[in-house]
């Protein structure tokens, strides 16, 4: 287990011991955010989104703290912790942020990719990585076209029609031989 996962597993922890209810920014389904929800016994929630925080059955005095999954998007994060503590000034927040630094940097270069003029932007890596399909939000939201691929035969020549520049990363999980095998 990633270090920054098993972190998060001990603020669960600590948060539950101290009577708090922990609600999870992440994305139902994905394998950390119901590993980390199967750490304690009731007392947790997921939300993924701003929509959820405002139907979230607690005021301000309820003892509440927050953790998010490790590889979610940063932007995606930051817009709920914003309706959070707008809605629960006294909520717990972590110590430090609990997303993955490779995936901040990840995403943050993505970002410059896809302002740097590229015509589409090519993701490599499978459609269960939550990190790979996070990056090609990061993209799309920038205006640039983007696409998944998990190997060189899901490339499709209709993507390149007209395009001039291509922008290509990969997903953490994606093996080096995959990435060269796109390449």
């Amino acid at each position: 287990t990633c270090p920054l996962v098993t972190k998060v597993h001990r603020e669960v922890a600590r948060m539950r011991e101290e009577n708090r209810t922990v609600l999870m920014i992440g994305h139902a389904g994905h394998p950390e955010v119901e590993g980390t929800m199967g750490q304690v016994d009731g007392g947790i929630e997921l939300i993924e989104n701003a929509d959820d925080v405002a139907k979230l059955p607690y005021t301000n005095q309820d003892p509440l703290a927050y953790v998010t999954q490790t590889t979610i998007s940063a932007d995606d994060s930051q817009v709920v912790i914003d309706a959070l503590r707008q809605r629960f000034p006294d909520i717990h927040e972590p110590k430090r942020q609990d997303i993955c630094y490779a995936t901040t940097n990840r995403q943050a270069a993505v970002k410059l990719l896809a302002r740097s003029g590229v015509d589409i932007v090519l993701v490599i890596g499978s459609a269960t990585s939550s990190n790979s399909n996070r990056l090609r939000e990061v993209a799309e939201r920038e205006g640039t076209r983007a696409y998944l691929v998990d190997t060189a035969e899901h490339l499709d020549p209709a993507w390149f029609e007209g395009v001039k520049c291509v922008g290509i990363t990969a997903g953490a999980s994606a093996p080096e031989s995959l990435v060269q095998g796109v390449l």
